[in-house]
This record gives structure tokens, sequence and C-alpha cells, in this order.
């Protein structure tokens, strides 16, 4: 029977290694009716390189071929590194002092578990993974001849490639995993394996989706958006909430929020400590947000024309009607920045001068270098993706997810397969990676004509370059203070892109850098008092020369925000009830369209 101590340290539970194989058979069964079934009724789907990485990597490979000197010289470095990996591994077996040949990126936490550093064999693996990677990428990095686009498709997919094998993802070589299954009698692979199944299951004709929370953790409404407001309009693409004022006396000219449409508005409002949308009325801004539909097959039709009627336009409108200011400020987040800045150039082309000022969060408005997201939207590729959005009418929102995943795919991939099926545990709680797992889907025509016409052709910095309701869009008309708030580790919008697009505008412009990443950057309260951010009240011509001059201060960008339009507040009036205008109360806050999937 053994020691029942021994047993005990094990955390070996007959019990619960039944219900997990009774669990795995449940789920294995359900699946592959699952996967029959849509094997039946869907459509045939061919292996061709819809994304060009199977071309990209032959005209690489090609190249590299043709050069032998060089190819004969990246050899022998690698073989050089190598030999002296073992040389120094001996001698710290030995006990010497070695330093080693290869660590790992200052913020990789791959390999933080001890024995990477203290365990021989481990260590050896480490190095020997990033020796290889490093050869690796710069062989295929640094083959001369590709043009750019080829370039960065290799580049992007060689770093998939390699993320992919690193040794943290294989349970032989993962000394924490190894740990674990040692510990557990094994149960930890049996609990990965019913994650796994259970990943399938939630995804769409048996592709996995990768759990990053726990989705039972959270329920919108509840622990969740749960700033007090009303629904107070709504229209086929968006209803928009009225937040109750927090403070007696409120800014005359009140607030428009236009969040990105590919996720759900409640970033901006999670919970009490970190929600932006609790700390503005607290501020004293009536705030108005759009909560975007999550449009199925009868939206195929939409444009990205009815998403400026019935979204900005139609919000400010409604804005007037409820507060009787004929004045708004707004901001824009991600691609609602985008839509924001159309709408400027509309308003503007026809000398409407209802925006009093605009603030951009992580927007894109030039797209001629758009980060990383270029590998995946070519000529070839988007007319790939619009075949298979007119078999739905829409792109599926675990679609895009998966791409903007894949930007940072060592914390949003690899982290989770490492915890899910490894490790054999369960993500824990946290909010905004739920958020970022309640994604939405994108109507075929809008979608279509925003990836041609932003991210392949771009357009919108021209002026005149598109024309939305016969009225030719030219940002350089938009004569109104703008406030751009970008980040410095941003994958989806690169700063120095977004930086690009802020000297777009003739009107006076305030650009802020702040710290962290597109979501975490953001987000970012007083309270926490993390990141920092970087001011530099000249808009240089250059990105670069403006960071080199910029001033860094502490704390969060909101507090310089909040400073800077309060200058576009207007005198104080009381504050505004909901429902309390010409626009009535439709349901409490969040509303229903948040919570469509």
């Amino acid at each position: 029977m053994g020691d029942p101590a021994e047993q005990e340290k094990l955390k070996f539970d007959p019990a619960e290694l039944a219900r997990l194989y009774a669990d795995i058979a449940a789920k294995s069964g359900d699946l592959v009716s699952k996967l029959l079934e849509h094997k039946a009724d869907g459509p045939a789907r061919s292996m061709a390189d819809e994304l060009g990485v199977s071309k990209a990597f032959f005209e690489a490979w090609a190249r590299m071929l043709s050069d032998p000197f060089r190819l004969a010289e990246t050899q022998a470095k690698l073989w050089q590194d190598y030999w002296s990996l073992w040389q120094r591994s001996w001698l710290k077996l030995m006990g010497q002092d070695a330093p080693p040949v290869a660590e790992p990126l200052r913020g990789d936490r791959r390999f933080k578990h001890d024995d990477w550093q203290n365990n021989f064999i481990y260590d050896y693996i480490k190095q020997s993974y990033l020796i290889a990677a490093k050869h690796l990428h710069q062989s295929l990095a640094g083959v001369q001849g590709l043009d750019e686009h080829t370039a960065r498709k290799v580049d992007f997919y060689t770093r998939q490639y390699i993320d992919a094998l690193a040794p943290t993802n294989f349970v032989l070589t993962n000394p924490e995993a190894m740990r674990e299954t040692v510990s557990t009698g094994g149960q930890n692979l049996i609990k990965g394996f019913a994650n796994l199944l259970e990943d399938l299951k939630r995804g769409n004709g048996g592709q996995l989706k990768l759990k990053m929370t726990d989705e039972q953790a959270f329920k919108i409404g509840e622990n969740i958006a749960l700033t007090p407001g009303k629904v107070v309009f709504q229209n086929d693409l968006m209803q928009l909430i009225q937040y109750a004022p927090a403070t007696e006396q409120v800014y005359g000219t009140p607030l428009l929020i236009i969040p990105p449409w590919i996720n759900k508005y409640y970033i901006l409002d999670l919970r009490e400590k970190n929600s932006f949308v609790k700390w503005a009325v607290e501020q004293g801004h009536t705030v108005f947000v759009v909560s975007w539909v999550n449009p199925d097959a009868r939206f195929a039709d939409k444009t990205f024309e009815d998403y400026l009627n019935d979204g900005p336009l139609a919000a400010l409108e409604a804005v007037a009607r409820a507060t009787g200011e004929h004045e708004v400020n707004v901001i824009g987040f991600c691609l609602g920045g985008t839509l924001l800045a159309t709408a400027l150039g509309y308003l503007g082309a026809r000398g409407d001068k209802r925006v009093k000022s605009a603030t951009f969060f992580a927007t894109l408005l030039d797209f001629e270098r758009p980060g990383e997201l270029e590998v995946f939207v070519d000529e070839e590729q988007v007319d790939a993706l619009e075949k298979r959005m007119e078999e739905r009418g829409y792109l599926e929102g675990s679609e895009m997810a998966t791409t903007f995943n894949m930007l940072r795919a060592n914390d949003l991939i690899w982290s989770f397969v490492v915890n899910n099926y490894l490790l054999g545990r369960d993500p824990f709680p946290f909010d905004l990676l739920y958020w970022n797992s309640d994604s939405t889907r994108m109507p075929a025509a809008m979608h279509s004509y925003y990836l041609r016409n932003m991210y392949v052709r771009n357009l919108l910095p021209k002026a005149g370059g598109i024309v939305l309701n016969d009225t030719p869009i030219d940002l350089a008309k938009a004569d109104i203070p703008v406030y751009f708030i970008s980040t410095i580790e941003d994958h989806i919008a690169p700063w120095k892109s977004t930086y690009a697009g802020a000297r777009l505008f003739k009107a006076p412009v305030r650009f802020v850098l702040g710290g962290s990443g597109h979501i975490a950057g953001i987000i970012n309260p007083p309270s926490a008092n993390k990141y920092g951010y970087w001011i530099n009240e000249k808009l240089a011509d250059a990105a670069e020369v403006w960071l080199k001059d910029a001033v860094h201060h502490p704390g969060s960008w909101w507090v310089d925000w909040s400073q800077w339009i309060a200058k576009c507040g207007g005198e104080k009036v009381p504050g505004r009830i909901p429902g309390g205008g010409k626009l009535k109360v439709i349901e409490d806050a969040p509303g229903s369209y948040v919570a469509m999937r």
C-alpha cells in the first residue's frame, strides 16, 4: 500500500482519477460526433496556402541556398557556439565559474523556474535551444534579396516556429511539468488532456479555442461593467449608454466614447478599480459610450459607411438630444479612433462643428507601417479572407483574436498551453483576459472595406482618398484640439505609426506615450501608479526625435488627459440623470447588445 504520508505527498486521488477518465471519455465521444457532423455539413476546405507562408519560405530558402559561402559561415558560427556551450557546461559541472553562452531576453518568463539555472541538464537544454533559435532566426531574417513584405512574413513565422519548439512546451524538457507529473502521479497530464478536449469542444469545427481565464468567474453587469447607467438610444448597429452622474456638478460639454467594434466596450468598464468610465464620471463628465452589436449573417451587407452613419454620427445626434448641448468631446479607442477620425474628416468637410475635441486611444490613422499585423494583410490574403466571409456573411471573432494572440505568442498562447495542458491547471480569473476572449464578429462588407482601404491601400491619410456619403474625407479639415495617447510596447497599433497619424491634423495635437501595451497601457488607473508616460509639448517631424526630447512622468496618463480635457469641458451644470432629457430610458446598463455571443 505504501506510506500514507508519501501518498498524500503525491496527491494521488483514485476517485478524482476515475472522474477524469470518465470526463475524457464523454468529451472525446462528443467531440468526434461534432467533428463528423461538421465534416458532413460544412464545405470542404482545401489545403491552399492562403497566408502565403510556404511561398515566402520557399523563396527565402532558395535565396539562402544560392549563397553557399554565407550558409557555411552561418553553420560555422552555430557550431562554434555549441562547442563553447559544451566546454562551459563541463566547467560548470566541475564546480568552476562559467558564464552562459546564451541567455533569455529580458522579460522572457518561460525560463523563470529555478531548475533552468540550477540544474545542469535543464540549463544545457535551455542554452541549446536559445543558440539554435538565435542562429535560425538570424539566418532566415538576414536573407538578402527578398522584398520587404516577404521578409517580414519570413521573420514573423520563423519566430512563431521557434516559439512553438521551445523546451518549455514539452513535458520531458520542462522541469516544472516534470516535477508536477511526479508529485501528482501523472494526474496533471490526464487533467491537461481533459482541458485540451474541452478547448477543442469550445472551438468551431474542431479548432482549438484556448481557455485563458476562468470564464465562470465573471458575469457582465454583476462583477464587471458595473458603472450605473442606462441605455438611452439604439439602432441596428449600436446601443448608446448614458452613465449616471457621480458629482453634483458636471462639465457642460458631454463626453462620448467610441470603442472598437472588434471587441466589446466594457474593456473601459471592467471593475471599479480599473474602470475608465467610472473614473471619468467621478471627474465630473457626463459620459456616453457606444456599445456595438455583435453582428451575424443578417449584417453581412453593412458597410463602413453604415458604421459611420449609425455609429458616431447617430451618437452625436443622440447625445445632443439627451443633454441639449450642441458640442461634444469625443474619445475613440483603436478601430473606434479610426472611425472617429473618419467622422472628423466628414464633419469638417461639411462645416459641422459638433465635435469640440477629439481623443485617440492607441489609434492607427496612417497604415503605412502597421506593425506585425501587416504580415496578415496583403491582396492575396484579403482575397482568401473575403471568400471565407462570403460563406457566412461575417468574419468569426475567434479568427481575429487568434491573429492578435500570435503577436504575443509566448504570453497569450504558449503560457496557457503549459499551464492548461502540461501542468493540468485551470487558468486564473483575470478580467482583462475574460474580455479578450469575448470577441465579436465582423460584417463581411464593412471588414473588407476596412482592410482594403486602410491596411492595403492606406487611403485615409490622403485628402479625398476615401469618400463616404458622397463626401471626400480629409483629416486636415478637422480644426479642433486633439489628444493622442499611445503605448510604447503596443504590438497592434505601434506608437511610431500612431505618431505619424497624429501629424495628419493641422490643429494643436498633444501626443503622449504611455508604458506597457495596447490594453494594459491604456487601462492604467492612477491608483495603480504603474508604467508612467512621456510628454513632449512639441510635435517633432519624426517619432524618434519626439521621444529623445520627451520628459518621463511617473503614474498614469489619465491625470494628464483629465487636465487637458477640462479645458474643453465648458461651464459646470447640474448632474444629468439618464432619461432626464429628450431621450428616454430603454434598459439598464450594460444593455442587451453587449451580452450577445
